[in-house]
């Protein structure tokens, strides 16, 4: 589809206006209350397990994206992003989005993982980090930011499906938080991403039977031509966990996240080492 390259539209149509059936935040025909979309948007039938143990986004430095940081217009009204970091803050209710959007088009151009810890955000600037607090329970997280929306009045953020997760907002569907916008340059968040590097891994699946988590095992070491000692099989909660690192950083696993799903359609979590 030809599309406009007029600033106030491009970012709209990279939020996915011009491919996707509703961008995140529109209100659903269903019901106009925030949030209210949520009850048919969970995961497939077969989601990753040990969601609470994905690791928060990392904040580091990161150019902005050529486009995405435009004025653009969304449901009539005009958004105009920032491009400073760590100097937002606000209070207000957040929702979530999945599966509808899950391996769509974000806003930045890459594909929305509703497994990852990311954002979407009217006006912060793309990609960026914010730390998002539930005010009910205190429960924090770090996400980074990489789509636009929600485009309604009472939403503030919309989070991926485990973002949401973490705080405890998928069964309410919506609940009210303070947004922080993160400064990569902060000492403190570089010290945290340091000590964080290096025991990342990517959990693929979560059996009750050994058997079956070693069949997994061995059938990702042969399709990823992974070397030895790469893959392994974690027993936890009684639940044995396959899972493959440790890597690095969140970049490095996010490529093998990639090769799982195209090459086996499966779906994988970021976790921390047990």
């Amino acid at each position: 589809m030809k599309r406009l390259l007029i600033p106030v539209a491009l970012a709209a149509t990279l939020a996915g206006c011009s491919t996707q059936p509703s961008a995140p935040g529109k209100p659903s025909t269903a019901s106009t209350q925030p949030g209210g979309y949520y009850l048919d948007d969970g995961p497939e039938a077969n989601p990753p397990g040990n969601l609470d143990a994905v690791p928060d986004a990392v904040p580091r430095d990161e150019p902005l994206h050529r486009f995405a940081n435009r004025t653009y217009v969304a449901l009539g009204n005009t958004y105009t992003p920032t491009t400073e970091r760590g100097t937002y803050t606000k209070e207000g209710v957040a929702s979530w989005y999945g599966r509808r959007f899950h391996g769509k088009k974000t806003a930045s151009g890459e594909l929305y993982d509703m497994y990852a810890m990311t954002a979407a955000h009217p006006t912060l600037p793309i990609p960026s980090y914010a730390r998002v607090t539930a005010l009910d329970s205190g429960k924090s997280i770090v996400v980074r930011i990489n789509d636009r929306g929600p485009f309604h009045s009472k939403r503030i953020i919309d989070l991926s499906y485990t973002a949401a997760h973490k705080l405890g907002l998928l069964g309410r569907g919506s609940g009210r938080v303070r947004v922080e916008s993160l400064d990569p340059a902060d000492s403190a968040l570089q010290q945290a991403g340091a000590e964080s590097r290096g025991d990342i891994y990517l959990q693929v699946g979560a059996f009750s039977s050994a058997d079956n988590a070693r069949a997994l095992r061995d059938r990702l070491s042969g399709a990823l031509e992974l070397d030895a000692g790469r893959t392994r099989v974690v027993q936890s909660g009684g639940l044995h966990r396959v899972q493959l690192g440790p890597y690095a950083d969140d970049a490095a696993a996010r490529v093998d996240r990639t090769r799982v799903r195209e090459r086996l359609d499966l779906p994988a979590v970021l976790v921390r080492r047990d």
